[in-house]
């Protein structure tokens, strides 16, 4: 059985590779990139959510489709459609998606575009399993050397737990489902077992860095204004500040702990996280 990975080289992508080369043979296994040359190993084939004639004939061959979800905002759910027509065209039997954590309840603004894509998976008569992941932990760890910098850890997430686990967590919950089609037709909600909040993350900065790093908590303008002013963005800017403010509310907490049930083991710690961050 032929598993296509879609996205194969991303920061996602290259880690459920990883993970299926220890569970399957590399023969089973088929790149799905924009750039066939930077993979070595496996077949590679290319693959650009944006240019739908092209998508089918890739497709070819391939009975289980990962459908990791695009990074462009905005232009996600059209993407995903292109990929979902593609892979009737050409028979794909499973595919596996990687939506967002409460994908139907979220206020996190990049619900709707998940949410789409479920309801055209539902739609296309394809069997299909959705990994409705939470956050990376990483998404937070990213910002501790320019917090170390500054003094202080800023964001607006308030008192909101956040359950989020390591990249490579989710990665293993894909190419667990990949592997065993017991997971067709499930929909998981995949988030870490231990929750915190960003002054709990900022103490365990604090802790293991030596230095005294408080978290500040801005109201969402000051946080976005903040980001700008570090040269990211205007839109992605609004966006980690909003984010933060659905954490806020709750929508990136579950203590469900189906991913590292699906797993095996328990899912990376926060202390852990932080210290690969800081070394």
């Amino acid at each position: 059985m032929k598993i296509g990975i879609a996205g194969a080289t991303g920061q996602l992508g290259s880690l459920v590779l990883e993970q299926l080369k220890s569970r399957t043979e590399a023969g089973n296994l088929v790149a799905l990139v924009r750039s066939p040359e930077k993979v070595e190993g496996i077949e590679a084939r290319a693959f650009d959510y944006e240019k739908p004639e092209t998508l089918a004939a890739a497709l070819e061959g391939i009975e289980t489709l990962l459908l990791i979800s695009g990074n462009e905002i905005g232009k996600r759910a059209s993407q995903h459609e292109n990929v979902i027509k593609a892979a009737q065209k050409a028979g794909i039997q499973w595919i596996v998606y990687t939506s967002i954590l409460k994908a139907d309840t979220t206020t996190i603004s990049l619900g709707g575009e998940h949410l789409i894509t479920e309801k055209l998976l539902k739609e296309s008569g394809i069997e299909h399993t959705i990994l409705r992941n939470g956050w990376y932990t990483e998404n937070y760890t990213g910002s501790i050397q320019g917090a170390l910098q500054a003094g202080a850890f800023v964001g607006s997430a308030g008192e909101g737990k956040i359950a989020s686990a390591a990249r490579k967590d989710f990665a293993e919950a894909a190419a667990v489902v990949l592997t065993d089609t017991k997971h067709k037709g499930k929909v998981y909600e995949l988030a870490g077992d231990e929750a915190y909040t960003l002054y709990e993350l900022a103490a365990e900065i604090s802790k293991q860095s030596g230095k005294t790093i408080p978290y500040q908590n801005l109201p969402e303008q000051e946080y976005s204004k903040i980001l700008k002013g570090i040269g990211i963005p205007d839109v992605f800017a609004d966006g980690l500040a909003s984010w933060d403010v659905s954490a806020s509310r709750g929508d990136l907490y579950d203590d469900s702990h189906t991913l590292s049930s699906l797993i095996g083991h328990s899912t990376t710690s926060l202390e852990s996280a932080v210290k690969t961050a800081l070394n």
